[in-house]
């Protein structure tokens, strides 16, 4: 839950839509996960989504509960919120009315009634609308029926055999695929030419989106094999342990060789928020083949997904402090400082969040892109309010 809040506080500190988009959504499965508590019969899958399913079941177990109030201090508290209630209709009648009466206390009214227009109403309604379900789902998930947490996996089915075969086949292939990265690696960009063509950022561009496809793929063939391979003698499980272990090793060299791709690409062509998404996703894909390692070890995946959801809403926190188009805009003025291009438009396009960056730059490129950014601003209200855009202005 401390994660949820730290994720929504992003929204106050960063002016990056995008980013406080992605930290919304984080919070929400981080709460949901939090009210879950444990590892529901329907698995972590459920678990991130728990609360806006449970919140249809949620609503006649509320309404139930409204019909079983008796006498006594819940009753009474529901009189003083139908009290309550009515006495805010009322105002909502009368107010107005007596601001048509009077210019004096309409002038008053207009001092300390806050400005409403159609859209704000709807927009409002709405978001009450979504956090009253969403507290009752919550509310049904913390003191509602809910089914009890699965046990050990049962029902393995592969035998040594069936699962060993393609595996092994699998750790030969990328044996020899990452050998054959390490003779690129050390041969530089005249080997890289002489073989394929290439210059040395073309070469990086070309494979990262394959092999980023290839080290998702093979956490899920891990993932499996790890789930339904039989584990009936020690024999079964040291073949399971020495070939997944294998191939989650080859297949983090895989991921620490797209990433060098991508640095390579971006040293070449500039940096762009998309790219530095990329890298990050890949680093979190790492950290997921280092905790698929250790499941391997224990020949225990049960935790996994849970802690697979905890490191990428953390890693999205983390990405939140670094200040994503900050660093994007730090990294292209350094590249240009030594000599490179630097696309003052598309810097122009990003937040408020890369000006501190930006003041490095000398004139005419800062007003280049100061500009468009400072224009594109509105006045904050109270609760729109936002660190970067208050230093902006």
């Amino acid at each position: 839950m401390i994660l949820a809040l730290a994720l929504l506080a992003v929204g106050a500190m960063r002016a990056a839509g995008w980013l406080f988009a992605l930290c919304v959504v984080a919070a929400a499965v981080a709460g949901s996960l939090a009210v879950v508590g444990r590892r529901s019969v329907y698995g972590a899958w459920y678990d991130v989504i728990a609360v806006p399913i449970e919140s249809v079941a949620g609503v006649p177990w509320v309404y139930s509960a409204f019909g079983r109030i008796g006498e006594g201090p819940a009753r009474r508290s529901w009189r003083a919120g139908i009290s309550v209630a009515v006495t805010l209709a009322l105002l909502a009648v009368f107010v107005p009315l007596l601001g048509g009466a009077d210019a004096t206390f309409a002038k008053l009214l207009d001092a300390v009634t806050p400005k409403l227009d159609a859209a704000s109403v709807v927009q409002w309604i709405a978001l009450f609308a979504v956090l009253g379900l969403g507290s009752v789902g919550a509310m049904y998930l913390l003191a509602g029926p809910r089914a009890a947490a699965t046990g050990a996996p049962s029902g393995r089915c592969l035998r040594r055999l069936e699962w060993a075969l393609p595996v092994g086949a699998l750790t030969i292939l990328f044996a020899v695929f990452v050998a054959a990265q390490f003779v690129a690696l050390f041969g530089g960009d005249d080997y890289v030419q002489r073989t394929a063509n290439l210059t040395y950022a073309e070469y990086a561009r070309s494979g990262f989106w394959q092999l980023s496809i290839v080290s998702i793929l093979t956490l899920a063939v891990i993932a499996v094999v790890l789930r339904w391979a039989t584990q009936e003698c020690a024999a079964d499980r040291a073949w399971l342990r020495i070939l997944l272990s294998a191939i989650g090793v080859l297949t983090l060299i895989i991921v620490a060789s797209a990433l060098g791709r991508m640095w390579t690409y971006q040293q070449a062509y500039g940096f762009t928020v998309m790219r530095l998404l990329v890298e990050v996703c890949e680093l979190w894909l790492g950290l997921v083949y280092l905790l698929m390692i250790a499941a391997v070890l224990r020949l225990d995946g049960t935790w996994l997904p849970r802690a697979a959801i905890g490191t990428a809403m953390s890693t999205l926190f983390a990405l939140a402090l670094l200040n994503p188009e900050g660093l994007v805009a730090e990294r292209n003025i350094d590249r240009w400082e030594h000599g490179g291009n630097l696309d003052t438009l598309y810097l122009s396009r990003l937040s408020p969040d890369i000006l501190p960056a930006v003041g490095r730059l000398p004139q005419p490129q800062r007003a280049e892109i100061f500009g468009p950014i400072r224009t594109s601003l509105d006045d904050d209200t109270w609760q729109s309010w936002n660190l970067s855009r208050a230093r902006a202005r």
